[in-house]
């Protein structure tokens, strides 16, 4: 980080005050800091604070005549070589996922055309606010670093997801941004992840057991190796890998369009446990009825792996993963020839695996099998991600 330059936007939040410690770790690791403090962030902290511990000029007023009469928010927002925003209020994520410019921060987010990080700091509820999802998930789609907050205790006295992750953990996913270098950095990857959901009625769904933990462990370490993750998940209640664009999706007809709209991308982990199935789902709830059951027509769901292995726009590197319960190495096998994948990465789910902790894989390719030990799923992720960042070099 010697030598980087960053512009800190100080949001209006009680953890505005973490803030300065993150500027005197960002200048003990060689960066200098150029702050902007929000209105909202006076109230907590002095621009005063900032100037100290960056020895630098702190910035507060779109309208000051001196810089501005050098356009000065233009050069701010370019001068940089990264735009950290920290805390990122729920008010400041909207603002800036709308694209709203009414302070000299919000000004200088739609003026910089230099990478943005966002590490947000809220109250529980407000994070968990279908709108300030809806806001994360454009500011993702829009190319903004947005990091997940921690899970704890809060100033308000609630508990849940929404506290200023740790100042370190800020400072590392600044350092990675300003310096990638991992090993799949510059390649985008699609993962998809957990079950899908097909609606029999309001109420009631066909689904399966998968958790998603795999496919999440398997997303953070290619995003660790510095590859542009697309998750696409369905319905898990797991939190968004840092660096990790997720999408969410339900229905197996979701998924295959997400996973289209997401493309090009030089690899595909197909992960998720797509139902087989889904049935045309009733207006209303079912009832039971004495004397007789509900027909249920099922229709086959798209095979969004064949069909990504037909594509125009097929990855380079295309993944699919089989669950099986009998004659694994066969059942792989015969998926990899029947799908036209690369690989497929096989593993026993006759126990406890699709919600446990550890897994038995065994990767099919063009090849041949290989066959791993048992260990953690976030050790069969990164050993995974080390094979597909060999495999793309």
């Amino acid at each position: 980080m010697v030598g980087k330059r960053i512009l800190l936007i100080v949001g209006g939040g009680i953890a505005a005050y973490k803030a300065c410690e993150l500027v005197r770790e960002l200048r003990r690791q060689g960066a200098s800091v150029r702050c902007v403090l929000t209105a909202g962030g006076a109230q907590f902290v002095t621009a005063m604070t900032f100037a100290a511990l960056s020895e630098d000029k702190v910035y507060t007023d779109l309208f000051d005549l001196k810089d501005e009469a050098e356009m000065g928010h233009i050069q701010l927002s370019r001068e940089a070589d990264l735009v950290v925003v920290c805390p990122a209020t729920a008010d400041l994520l909207a603002k800036m996922a709308a694209g709203v410019a009414d302070d000299l921060a919000t000004t200088l987010l739609l003026a910089t055309d230099k990478p943005v990080l966002a590490a947000p700091a809220m109250n529980v509820r407000m994070w968990s606010h279908p709108a300030t999802r809806r806001n994360v998930a454009q500011l993702r789609a829009d190319g903004i670093t947005v990091l997940e907050p921690d899970e704890g205790p809060m100033a308000c006295g609630e508990y849940g997801p929404g506290r200023l992750p740790q100042v370190l953990a800020i400072a590392e996913a600044i350092s990675r941004q300003l310096d990638p270098s991992g090993r799949l950095t510059g390649k985008h990857i699609i993962v998809t992840a957990g079950p899908t959901h097909e609606p029999i009625d309001p109420v009631r769904y066909i689904a399966n057991r998968s958790s998603g933990k795999q496919g999440f462990a398997i997303a953070t370490a290619l995003a660790a190796e510095g590859a542009r993750v697309s998750l696409i998940a369905g319905p898990v209640a797991l939190p968004t890998p840092q660096g990790v664009t997720r999408i969410d999706v339900e229905s197996a007809r979701e998924m295959a369009n997400a996973v289209d709209r997401a493309l090009p991308a030089d690899a595909a982990v197909m992960v998720a446990a797509v139902a087989d199935w889904r049935t045309e789902p009733a207006d209303q709830k079912i009832k039971k009825a004495s004397g007789g059951l509900p027909e249920l027509r099922l229709t086959e769901n798209p095979d969004i792996l064949a069909s990504l292995a037909a594509h125009a726009r097929r990855p380079r590197l295309l993944i699919g993963f089989a669950a099986e319960t009998e004659a694994v190495l066969d059942h792989a096998a015969a998926k990899r020839d029947r799908k036209g994948c690369d690989w497929i990465v096989a593993n026993d789910v006759s126990g406890d695996v699709m919600g446990g902790d550890s897994n038995t894989i065994h990767i099919v390719t063009a090849n041949g099998a290989e066959s791993w030990e048992r260990m953690s799923k976030t050790d069969v992720a990164q050993r995974l991600a080390e094979k597909i960042a060999d495999a793309l070099q």
